[in-house]
């Protein structure tokens, strides 16, 4: 893959008609703003508000709901609807500490692009264009949700929209419509907001020049950038710049002085318990892809445009991470999978408040609530270690993976640690041969033919449903595997591991029924969380999956698990 600035300005041909297609959208968009008295928009919120807002999660018609969380400030909100003030121009998330403006002058909008494009700047106060992203996107699998997904990992930078709707099976027309229906914007809309949010991490963390910035953040020109910068934050790139270093106290968001790496916070919404999040990536780390260190989960990634190696470490309000890649270009997808490992965009109270009414998990929920799903940064790599880990321990699963990757991973420099390597790629595992069961050894067979073949796709705009419904249909594959995966690769917040001899255990120790047909009928009522439930079954064993901090580096080095 061709590096620099020549592949940077390739992109130019898939958004040579951005700026005109921008107009239509706009115009299009302004018929999707909650105004007072007339509410024309489908407004994302909080489950919460189920009772008033019926069994989809959107607020229909509801300027009252809105304009409640605005009042309160609570920054669960954040992301989940945008608040746009007319006499100012301005807008902010819900938990902006402003000065709660008039009611006659606030409108609602359901994402950042559908803001920007109807005139309102981002707030420099609460910054909105950093708020985490709706947990709709994360949760849902219909077609909306998986653009949003794909954007989000920056498949219209790569591809363009054409590319995008292609993956998704649909036209760039219909594709359009869906999005702007539900968010009041379309994909280049979107994908431009987020070109601006990435180039704001990037001056105010770097010292790149500002046309370095531009083609890193995904723009087609200098112009363009600048254009963007102005529009949206109401200052120059260079005022950004200014304003960042005058505040430079910040050891998460500053500039690093290695080159190609950066540190910026990823946030998200409170509570998060780090317990079984960071624990269960440490206790399964494989050895060269993974490793803990200085308090700090590390690993690896393959990138559009090289490998990275991210440092994540949780820290009240947020998560520290530390970025080194090869390419600026890839930061924005680098993030998104981040955020996807770490599930940072869930609604925890919300989980909570569900799991909690149960009184069965009430306990369990109340001693440490806002557990997250720990995911992964690639799904092919979860379904591959998913199956190496069928009916063994998780040491010897690590093993396992462990001798793949010294036997097929790519190497990598790692001058802060001892990562030595990418997770193999699918193709260099079609003629894969390691220790294990002739059964096991048939179903990875199976597993990565039907990866490199097509007929399976894990990647992050995928459809569930056919996912699913192949890995079902490969030899093998039983419900454990198919439902880790469904939970861990596909993000699916109702995946349940009914057969998993951990949910079991404690599920017995909790006094609820514990075999498999029976725990699955009690779980009913705990959807559409089960994945959620699980997490907090897993918390009642003394497992190191449930350890955070770990004991630094891991338990063995490639070396010798090869």
């Amino acid at each position: 893959m061709s590096k620099g600035p020549k592949s940077a300005g390739g992109r130019l041909d898939n958004r040579c008609n951005e700026t005109r297609q921008l107009g239509h959208e706009s115009a299009a968009s302004a018929a999707h703003v909650c105004d007072r008295g007339i509410s024309y928009a489908h407004v994302a919120i909080p489950p919460d508000f189920g009772r008033c807002i019926g069994q989809t999660g959107h607020m229909v018609e509801n300027f009252e709901h809105c304009y409640r969380a605005v009042r309160s400030k609570d920054p669960r909100f954040d992301g989940w609807f945008f608040t746009a003030v007319t006499s100012t121009r301005i807008y902010c998330r819900p938990s902006c500490p402003a000065m709660t403006p008039k009611r006659e002058n606030v409108r609602f909008y359901p994402s950042a692009a559908a803001a920007q494009q109807a005139g309102f700047r981002a707030c420099k106060r609460c910054r909105p264009d950093a708020a985490p992203g709706s947990p709709e996107w994360d949760g849902r699998a219909d077609v909306v949700a998986r653009a949003m997904r794909m954007i989000a990992d920056g498949v219209v930078d790569r591809q363009g929209v054409s590319g995008l709707a292609n993956q998704l099976g649909y036209s760039v027309r219909q594709l359009q419509r869906l999005l702007v229906a539900e968010l009041g914007a379309g994909p280049i809309a979107i994908a431009r907001a987020q070109r601006a949010q990435t180039a704001r991490v990037l001056i105010e963390t770097t010292t790149l020049p500002m046309i370095a910035i531009a083609l890193a953040a995904g723009f087609a020109s200098v112009r363009q950038f600048n254009d963007t910068i102005r529009t949206v934050f109401a200052t120059t790139p260079s005022e950004l710049r200014r304003r960042a270093h005058a505040k430079a106290s910040d050891p998460w968001s500053t500039a690093d002085a290695s080159p190609g790496t950066l540190t910026l916070r990823l946030p998200f919404r409170q509570p998060l318990c780090p317990d079984n999040l960071f624990g269960h990536l440490a206790a399964t780390a494989v050895p060269g892809v993974e490793e803990v260190r200085d308090g700090a989960y590390r690993r690896t990634l393959a990138l559009e445009h090289g490998p990275c190696i991210v440092e994540l470490t949780p820290a009240p309000g947020h998560v520290g991470a530390r970025m080194t890649l090869t390419d600026l270009r890839d930061l924005t997808a680098a993030i998104a999978r981040c955020r996807w490992l770490l599930d940072l965009d869930a609604d925890p109270v919300a989980v909570d408040e569900l799991l909690g009414a149960d009184p069965d998990l009430r306990p369990v929920v109340r001693r440490a609530p806002g557990r997250r799903v720990p995911r992964c940064v690639d799904g092919a790599e979860l379904a591959v270690r998913a199956v190496l880990g069928q009916q063994v321990s998780t040491a010897a699963a690590r093993t396992s993976a462990g001798r793949l990757v010294a036997r097929y991973g790519q190497p990598v420099a790692d001058p802060r640690g001892e990562l030595t390597h990418l997770f193999p790629t699918v193709d260099s595992l079609q003629r894969v041969s390691v220790a294990m069961p002739a059964s096991r050894q048939r179903c990875l067979t199976a597993l990565v033919d039907a990866l490199c073949s097509g007929r399976l796709s894990l990647a992050p705009g995928c459809d569930r449903d056919e996912a699913m419904a192949v890995l079902d249909s490969l030899p093998g594959v039983g419900p454990w595997t198919a439902h880790t995966i469904a939970m861990r690769a596909l993000g699916d917040p109702d995946a349940f591991l009914a057969t998993d001899l951990g949910v079991r255990r404690a599920a017995q120790t909790l006094g609820l029924p514990h075999s498999s047909a029976a725990l699955t009928a009690r779980a009913s009522r705990w959807r559409p969380w089960r994945a959620y439930a699980v997490q907090y079954l897993w918390s009642q064993s003394t497992h190191p999956i449930n350890r955070w901090p770990a004991v630094a580096g891991p338990i063995k080095t490639l070396k010798e698990a090869a």
